[in-house]
């Protein structure tokens, strides 16, 4: 008599080894090293571009002319009127060089350490627009040095910074080592501020998220306020932004897939935790009394 042997049924895996899936992407989120080396790296090129740029001291008075006339054919607003507000008070006016001279670089490193570690598949869609807009900024500066307002005697505005201070120039710009004062246009200030407010709104999902916006805006007024920019080198980094935004498309869905992926997540674990339930119910009295010990390990 032969005796044969069953196969043994597959055991359900425990619920407790089911494991959540990342709520934000994680395999989305590229490597940390990787990406330091290639930001520091994109920061430190886009720096010495700008002071190979640097030392076109007529041309960049010529073209600070022409920006000039310019804007008063297109009717925009004087720079003036923007700075004659902020003149009414010594400490607004030293606010506003505070904000321009330490609000920048931080705002918009805070916004890509947020992205990267919340919104992975966001940061690398806003880094390579941030590097895009940086680029093509950096040609412009090559090829169109521009003098900032508060060093154009047509203008007729106050250097803010130099008077009530603080300041990140030099008093000299022939002679400043630290920064290219002729590289007006574009003003990357509202370049990069536009951009973290677009990133932040796409990445979000608060009805208040909107309110970012406030911070394109209040630096809008700080840079032209301080006479620090024209009215043009922020309508030119809006253009560039916007070609850069047209090109490098965030990827379709995106928005939902990590704003969402924490409900995503708890609602496929509480499905598979339900039928290892079930599965462990249908098993005997002895496959029971297990269940609720693997339920209870994963709180």
């Amino acid at each position: 008599m032969e005796s044969r042997t069953e196969p043994a049924e597959a055991e359900p895996e425990p619920a407790a080894a089911i494991r959540r899936p990342s709520p934000h992407s994680a395999a989305a989120r590229p490597p940390l090293v990787r990406e330091l080396l290639l930001v520091v790296g994109l920061f430190v090129v886009y720096k010495v571009g700008r002071q190979v740029a640097d030392g076109h001291t007529a041309e960049a008075f010529r073209n600070a002319n022409r920006v000039w006339d310019w804007e008063r054919t297109l009717h925009l607003p004087g720079e003036g009127s923007v700075q004659g507000a902020l003149l009414h008070s010594d400490t607004l006016v030293h606010l506003a060089n505070t904000y321009y001279a330490t609000v920048h670089f931080p705002a918009t490193v805070a916004f890509l350490v947020w992205m990267y570690l919340r919104r992975p598949v966001h940061y690398v869609w806003a880094r390579r627009v941030l590097a895009a807009v940086t680029a093509a900024a950096l040609a412009l500066h090559l090829t169109f040095p521009l003098a900032p307002p508060r060093l154009l005697a047509a203008a007729g505005l106050v250097d803010t910074g130099q008077v009530y201070g603080p300041t990140v120039y030099g008093a000299h710009p022939a002679t400043d080592e630290m920064a290219n004062q002729f590289a007006a246009m574009p003003s990357l200030h509202f370049g990069w501020a536009l951009m973290v407010a677009i990133g932040l709104i796409a990445a979000t999902r608060s009805r208040l998220r909107w309110l970012w916006l406030l911070h394109p805006l209040l630096t809008l007024l700080v840079i032209v306020g301080t006479a620090n920019h024209y009215w043009l080198d922020a309508i030119v980094a809006t253009a560039l932004l916007g070609i850069a935004l047209a090109v490098i498309r965030l990827p379709r869905g995106a928005g939902a897939a990590e704003a969402h992926g924490l409900v995503a997540a708890d609602e496929a674990y509480d499905e598979a935790d339900g039928e290892a339930g079930n599965s462990g119910g249908a098993g005997g009295a002895g496959e029971k009394e297990s269940v609720p010990q693997l339920v209870g390990a994963r709180r």
